[in-house]
């Protein structure tokens, strides 16, 4: 038998926190949950809450499952970092298109905003990394200046991520990793070469001309003319995933294991 967690005022509160946006403007509304999947939703956000206060992790990468990526053998669909405030409450930065429009914008948020999504799993990915990693992280995270130094507003659900033209949620992530680990990562050029020195390997996925032509009619969110033509041409469209992030930190000591949380 199984019991259901009572969530007090001041507890949901303390996982939604305020809506902060680390640059101007909103994403626009989302269809309202249903009380099921708002209960799902703050109950792996509280859990979540209690794993990483148990870490003693001060800054984690935290991802969620909000779309089934199976047929691409993916896991997780979108990440943020997040990190502990002074006074001891958890916040998630993270960047989000705009509706499916070809915008997108930096927001800071609390776990349970993170995970109240219509989500295809209720399931936390975590990746602690190292000490010396987080603590470089927290003195940006908390900046809105420099939070916002490597952002392109220009959003590509399939981001080339050798390219400059458009940015997607995860690879704003890893190109803010950069800033915030070398000094000389004052763009977004400097940045990826940083990541490339560092050995980040993206996604490689297998997508036909068909398809490819079908997606950019369709949705204003996804576009190829970043991707060099040889390769996708080939029908091979790398961009940056969840798990490939989650792999190239465990691979490069940068951080741990992915953990699983359901």
């Amino acid at each position: 038998m199984t019991t259901t967690p009572v969530f007090t005022a001041l507890a949901v509160a303390a996982l939604l926190g305020p809506w902060q946006g680390a640059e101007a403007g909103r994403a626009c509304e989302h269809k309202p949950l249903d009380a099921h999947a708002f209960q799902q939703g703050l109950e792996l956000a509280e859990r979540v809450r209690r794993h990483l206060d148990a870490s003693g992790a001060q800054v984690v990468v935290l991802a969620r499952r909000g779309q089934d990526l199976d047929r691409y053998r993916l896991r997780y669909s979108h990440l943020g970092w997040a990190y502990k405030e002074t006074g001891g409450a958890w916040r998630v930065v993270h960047k989000l298109n705009h509706c499916g429009t070809d915008r997108a914008a930096l927001y800071r948020h609390g776990l349970g905003e993170f995970f109240l999504e219509d989500l295809h799993a209720y399931e936390a990915g975590v990746v602690i990394p190292r000490p010396d990693v987080q603590a470089k992280l927290l003195a940006v995270l908390g900046d809105n200046p420099r939070v916002q130094a490597l952002h392109t507003p220009a959003y590509n659900m399939l981001a080339y991520p050798w390219a400059q033209r458009y940015q997607q949620s995860n690879q704003w992530a890893i190109e803010t990793l950069a800033l915030a680990m070398e000094p000389q990562a004052h763009n977004r050029r400097q940045a990826q070469a940083w990541l490339q020195f560092q050995g980040y390997q993206p996604t490689v996925l297998r997508l036909g001309a068909m398809t490819r032509l079908g997606a950019r009619v369709t949705a204003a969110n996804i576009a190829f003319d970043d991707h060099p033509n040889d390769k996708r041409f080939a029908d091979r469209i790398e961009t940056v995933t969840v798990d490939s992030v989650f792999a190239w930190l465990e691979r490069s000591g940068l951080g741990g294991a992915t953990q699983h949380l359901r």
